[in-house]
């Protein structure tokens, strides 16, 4: 393990984040929420906003596939997504919902304009509340083949985060 150069749980506290906050919509499983963590992790996500009724740590299930995340990533507890869209904005964040609708941008071909985004990843079944929706600066989607057309949603958060995060890869390792 020392060969894998880790950093203790205090030194990645205290360690630059990219400037992504991962907000969690009412999202049913423990497992999916673990992941995201993990995730969340890997990248070094500046925290992530768990909303309505997405369960929250601690947790053995969400533990299971977090692995110690959850101690690492911060994370706030909200109500309602909408106060997390409302404190993220006053805080300057641009609000990007991972969701399929009309005039969605695909995901190769979102550049980040704002220094601070968060993205928001909506229910297993029902996707990203439309009243959050509405409130978001726009929509990006993951482009697929399949002909299922979704993923789960610890796949697309790994697949947005890798993508938002890859330019800046090289600048955390320094």
């Amino acid at each position: 393990m020392d060969e894998l150069g880790r950093m203790s749980v205090a030194e990645f506290k205290e360690a630059k984040k990219n400037p992504i906050v991962v907000v969690l919509d009412n999202i049913r499983s423990m497992h999916n929420v673990g992941s995201v963590f993990r995730t969340s992790d890997a990248f070094r996500i500046e925290a992530i906003c768990l909303c309505g009724y997405t369960p929250q740590p601690p947790h053995r299930d969400i533990q299971k596939t977090a692995l110690g995340a959850t101690e690492t990533v911060s994370w706030l507890y909200f109500e309602h997504t909408i106060d997390a869209i409302e404190q993220l904005k006053a805080h300057g964040y641009g609000i990007y919902a991972v969701e399929q609708v009309e005039g969605s941008i695909s995901l190769e071909s979102f550049s980040v304009a704002e220094k601070k985004i968060a993205v928001v990843f909506g229910n297993e079944v029902e996707g990203v509340d439309s009243e959050v929706l509405a409130q978001c600066d726009g929509c990006l989607e993951i482009p697929q083949l399949g002909m299922k057309h979704s993923l789960n949603i610890s796949v697309a958060a790994g697949i947005v985060l890798w993508d938002l995060t890859k330019p800046k890869l090289c600048d955390l390792r320094k």
